[in-house]
């Protein structure tokens, strides 16, 4: 399985139910915090963000080389069952 990693921000309600989506699905993430990060990490992610999907916003989740920015479920379900992913992509 491709390997899943995101910025969330902590009281975002949205990125809490991209967090539950993987979770009840077995599927282990890394994540990281964009508020509670220091401002070193917050210019590096904003980097990584701008970079991998053209704009800032959360959640931001990486799945293998696929960017989704945003709620995405049926996104979601595609890139975890793909195993030929696509090059990193803007998708909402």
């Amino acid at each position: 399985m491709s390997k899943v990693s995101m910025y969330t921000i902590s009281t975002c309600p949205v990125c809490q139910k991209t967090k539950e989506f993987f979770r009840t699905r077995g599927v282990t993430f890394d994540f990281i915090d964009y508020d509670l990060a220091n401002e070193n990490e917050q210019n590096k992610i904003a980097v990584e963000m701008m970079t991998g999907a053209g704009r800032i916003g959360f959640p931001f989740v990486r799945i293998g080389d696929v960017v989704v920015v945003g709620f995405n479920p049926e996104r979601f379900e595609q890139l975890l069952k793909s195993e030929n992913l696509e090059p990193a992509t803007n998708q909402a």
